[in-house]
């Protein structure tokens, strides 16, 4: 019994011993802003070996290039979807009409970076609080509640006015 309890203690002050080298972990991991970490969503594994119909089905190996099991996100996302591989970035055929009566009045290039830059000032001009602007708190739909789309009132507009709606979904607590 003696000899039993003096292992335990050896064990216990062996794990306390251990447990005293670290240093806590890293702080960084705890810290959600601390900069940019792994990317999840960007590991993508790899199709399963399959032998082809034909040896001269394959390709040249090239350093970096792509391999037959690579995946291809994109494009898989297009198939699945009904598109047609490598259409992505261009206009369809079927969709030039509609692109040139959207473009009859010229089009800007830089309409991303433009409307980002104004997103910015509204929010900033109307965030409101100076604490929220010293602690960076995201007050994006604070800053737009006022324009937003009060989906349940409309949907009952248009159901007073007899037209037919798709369903949607129930209020959210306290609504």
């Amino acid at each position: 019994m003696h000899a039993a309890g003096g292992k335990a203690i050896i064990a216990l002050l062996a794990v306390l011993v251990l447990s005293a080298c670290g240093n806590g972990g890293d702080p960084q991991l705890m810290n959600l802003r601390s900069g940019s970490g792994p990317d999840e969503f960007g590991i993508v594994p790899p199709k399963p070996l399959a032998m082809p119909e034909s040896l001269t089905e394959l390709p040249e190996p090239t350093p970096g290039g792509t391999n037959r099991t690579d995946r291809n996100p994109e494009e898989d996302a297009a198939i699945a979807l009904g598109g047609k591989p490598g259409a992505a970035g261009g206009i369809p055929s079927g969709d030039s009409a509609l692109f040139a009566h959207a473009a009859r009045f010229g089009m800007d290039a830089s309409i991303r970076s433009t409307l980002a830059a104004e997103d910015l000032q509204w929010r900033r001009d109307n965030q409101g609080r100076i604490l929220e602007r010293l602690f960076n708190v995201n007050v994006y739909y604070k800053a737009y509640r006022e324009q937003s789309l009060d989906q349940h009132a409309e949907l009952a507009r248009w159901r007073l006015l007899g037209l037919r709606t798709p369903s949607a979904p129930p209020p959210k607590q306290g609504e």
